[in-house]
């Protein structure tokens, strides 16, 4: 039987409807809602596209955003004294990095840049940090934690679960190990050293791929039954019956939106897996505006 399909935008749905008292809570105690501040440096499209897509999202949810725009030759200190700007302005809850940053900017430091308590997609070492001592972190990186309530959304009992998740990202792979072994669960870290991928995948209950590379993981790599959260997000070409680029009607190559999984095999094996488009991704972002909401509960003591 075909996995079960794990609705992320149902997910995400719920998540940002529970939001809703904590945004007023923050409205009655200082008369403006939440804020998101992205700084965003150069006309990347990509960048652009996300950004607008961020603003959609505050907007729907009742949160403010402002995209802080500054020239593609920006250097690293220019940048460094917007973020102190921000930080300085106590209508701004939250900051984030739009990615990628001008060439020589270093974007580890400029998050390091961040106070913690702004730190809205909790990469900062403070907040990692929390989260390894599991010491109330409550700023979790937004596509870890989409994940780990993922996990929980399809109904896994974590408690003793064999899990194991492909990548080592420092904002994806070990804050998710963390979440997990938290949570009790048994993890085990897969990455590019791994030398028999298939020997660890094939024992996890609950399997977790965030290794950046298109179809990974297919149904030989997964335990049957068992639950798959693909985190991967990757532009491929669409092919056809022979294996060649199907070209669209301008003449270019037709591109999709695929995970880290092979879906079609692994959801033949899978007790439940997450599609892409439409598993991690909202959910991604539903983190985002509930880490706002959190930082803007915390700074402002509604």
């Amino acid at each position: 039987m075909p996995a079960t399909l794990i609705d992320g935008d149902a997910l995400a749905r719920e998540i940002r409807d529970a939001l809703a008292p904590d945004i007023q809570a923050v409205c009655d105690a200082t008369g403006a809602p939440p804020k998101l501040a992205a700084l965003l440096a150069g006309d990347n499209p990509g960048a652009r596209i996300y950004s607008r897509s961020q603003a959609k999202s505050c907007e729907e949810a009742g949160l403010a955003y402002d995209l802080v725009e500054m020239p593609a030759d920006a250097s690293e200190a220019d940048l460094a004294a917007r973020i102190d700007a921000l930080a300085a302005d106590a209508s701004v809850h939250g900051i984030l990095l739009q990615m990628p940053l001008p060439e020589g900017v270093s974007a580890r430091d400029l998050a390091e840049r961040i106070p913690p308590a702004n730190d809205v997609e909790g990469i900062t070492a403070a907040n990692l940090g929390r989260l390894l001592f599991y010491e109330g972190a409550d700023l979790i990186p937004c596509t870890a934690a989409a994940a780990f309530e993922l996990i929980r959304f399809a109904g896994c009992d974590l408690k003793g679960a064999e899990c194991v998740v492909v990548g080592h990202s420092p904002i994806v792979g070990k804050p998710l190990v963390c979440l997990i072994t938290n949570a009790l669960g048994t993890c085990t870290c897969c990455h590019i050293g791994t030398r028999d991928l298939k020997a660890h995948t094939t024992r996890a209950e609950i399997l977790v791929v965030a290794a950046g590379k298109a179809g990974l993981v297919t149904g030989e790599h997964v335990a049957p039954g068992a639950t798959v959260i693909d985190v991967g997000i990757n532009r491929v070409p669409v092919l056809d019956e022979s294996g060649e680029p199907v070209l669209n009607e301008k003449g270019r190559k037709k591109m999709q939106t695929v995970g880290d999984v092979d879906f079609a095999s692994a959801a033949e094996v899978a007790g439940a897996i997450t599609p892409v488009p439409g598993g991690v991704g909202p959910v991604t972002v539903a983190m985002l505006l509930r880490n706002t909401v959190r930082a803007a509960k915390a700074q402002t003591g509604a």
